[in-house]
């Protein structure tokens, strides 16, 4: 195999069925793109249907797409309820939709809009499509982080929806890390039923529409940086890529750009931050978010927690 890991690096994924969330533009769409064409069915989850409808038809293959509001747990449920109802089983489900630094904002919920749409829509939507995937062999839950996670990020407690205070770094560098979190403790449950399994990717920096909402101090810098500092959509979905049809990859891995910081590059096999693998975080988070959404998932926790 190719030191760099490219496209040409995925294996034949006829007869696998794949959700990607937000693939109507950017990464998700580079990701479609990719699994479609090595021969999967592909499912666009996305927010906008005629924007789904107009992605769809920019590629080749076996190509869908389900409308999904991850603002809103009643489109969650929804999507869900859609995706059972034409499918008896899911090879890949990726969460890769995501907003970045918005404004002070709640979802349809009332939470907080990156805590509520980058965790708690795709940790809601996991676990109404898990049974899906249970019985399938090989079957992958990957995640879409950000190196996000590691700036001025907690998961805090005691204020997660913001409204004492709201900082946006701070609170897309939490909804980053509950990603993570989300990711390995799904995978420390998933580890007793040995089939399906659970990992994380991040694009490092890639030229996507995911930068809209950056603070205006930073945007004239970035502007002048982006071309040294920027890799292409298609080589920021490599890392999500590789963790979806690596047949090398483990649950509970985390892939990223091999270059400098992370910044660009091939994927390969990087590390979280130390906050990220503290597991009574983890499975505090874990119980939170079954209170928030009100999903549980179809796993023996008896069996699966230590």
């Amino acid at each position: 195999m190719s030191e760099k890991w490219t496209t040409a690096n995925i294996p034949d994924q006829s007869g696998r069925v794949a959700v990607v969330t937000g693939a109507n533009t950017g990464l998700g769409h580079e990701t479609a793109r990719a699994l479609a064409e090595r021969g999967a069915s592909v499912v666009l989850a996305v927010r906008d249907v005629e924007k789904g409808e107009r992605a769809a038809a920019r590629l080749t293959g076996d190509v869908s797409v389900q409308a999904l509001d991850l603002t809103s747990l009643d489109s969650v449920r929804a999507a869900a309820a859609a995706l059972r109802s034409r499918f008896d089983r899911l090879d890949l489900l990726v969460n890769n939709a995501g907003v970045m630094y918005t404004p002070k904002q709640t979802t349809r919920d009332g939470f907080e809009m990156q805590f509520g749409t980058n965790h708690l829509g795709h940790f809601a939507l996991t676990g109404l499509l898990l049974d899906l995937m249970l019985p399938v062999p090989g079957s992958r839950v990957v995640t879409v982080s950000s190196t996000g996670h590691r700036i001025r990020a907690a998961i805090h407690f005691d204020d997660l929806q913001w409204e004492r205070s709201y900082s946006r770094v701070a609170a897309y560098g939490q909804s980053k890390l509950a990603n993570l979190m989300f990711t390995y403790e799904l995978q420390r449950r998933l580890a007793a039923h040995g089939t399906t399994v659970a990992l994380a990717a991040h694009p490092g920096m890639s030229g996507t529409e995911l930068a809209r909402n950056v603070p205006p101090a930073l945007r004239l810098p970035l502007t002048w940086l982006a071309p040294l500092i920027t890799q292409t959509p298609a080589m920021g979905a490599l890392p999500t890529l590789r963790a979806a049809t690596d047949p090398a990859a483990l649950g509970g891995q985390y892939y990223g750009p091999g270059g400098r910081n992370e910044v660009m590059g091939h994927p390969r096999l990087v590390t979280s931050s130390r906050e990220s693998y503290e597991a009574a975080v983890q499975q505090r988070l874990w119980a939170v978010s079954e209170d928030l959404t009100g999903v549980r998932f179809p796993l023996d926790v008896a069996r699966a927690v230590r």
